[in-house]
């Protein structure tokens, strides 16, 4: 890391566990971003860390935290308990509002995969805390009962070759009332592993917290 990054691992305990987490805050940050990892994902995901890298060079401090405990990790079906993720990254939320170093930044999420939905029924809950929220390859149909209630400014990020992803984002486009954008990337598939994609998600998503939060 270059001097003017900030860099700590961090123990966030909520009811009585405690969380992993990795906090970058550059040194003039206009935001922090929170990221709500997929099913199986962790705070060491590399496409999660590699979009991280992107948006704290352009001065967004970044939180990367494990949703859940290796314990419950190891419960299949936690992997896919959009209430008790939703609840997570509620908790954490507050969490980041308590510390001294990230509780004046104005916050936005980065959801990827079944991520997106605890991301989009959190900015639900928090309503304007929240200004921005970025979701990748994302399982946005899973929040359509709270979706309406989301003010943050949404970008839904698909690529272009992920067809039933695309239809699910589609579905959940039309129910936003806020700021939005659907954007899909050509040739690249669910993980934007193609050459340079992940890259350009990247970037559009810095663009896109640059300019909400």
């Amino acid at each position: 890391m270059k001097n003017d990054y900030k860099s700590e691992a961090v123990n966030i305990q909520i009811d009585g566990v405690i969380l992993k987490g990795n906090l970058v805050i550059p040194k003039n940050s206009i935001g922090l971003v929170i990221f709500s990892h997929g099913s199986g994902s962790s705070r060491l995901s590399p496409r999660n860390n590699l979009v991280a890298e992107v948006l704290q060079k352009n001065d967004l401090a970044t939180l990367l935290f494990d949703l859940l405990t290796e314990d419950e990790d190891s419960v299949y079906k936690n992997r896919f308990d959009i209430d008790l993720l939703t609840l997570r990254l509620i908790d954490v939320t507050q969490w980041v509002q308590q510390q001294k170093e990230t509780k004046n930044l104005s916050l936005g999420y980065f959801g990827a995969s079944t991520g997106a939905a605890s991301a989009l029924r959190a900015a639900a809950f928090y309503e304007k805390t929240i200004r921005a929220v970025v979701s990748r390859g994302g399982r946005p149909d899973l929040a359509l009962n709270d979706i309406n209630k989301v003010t943050a400014a949404t970008l839904l990020i698909v690529g272009g070759n992920d067809e039933v992803v695309i239809e699910l984002n589609e579905k959940a486009y039309q129910k936003l009332q806020c700021q939005r954008k659907l954007e899909i990337i050509p040739n690249a598939s669910h993980l934007f592993e193609e050459l340079g994609k992940l890259n350009e998600v990247a970037q559009i998503s810095a663009s896109w917290f640059a300019m909400y939060l």
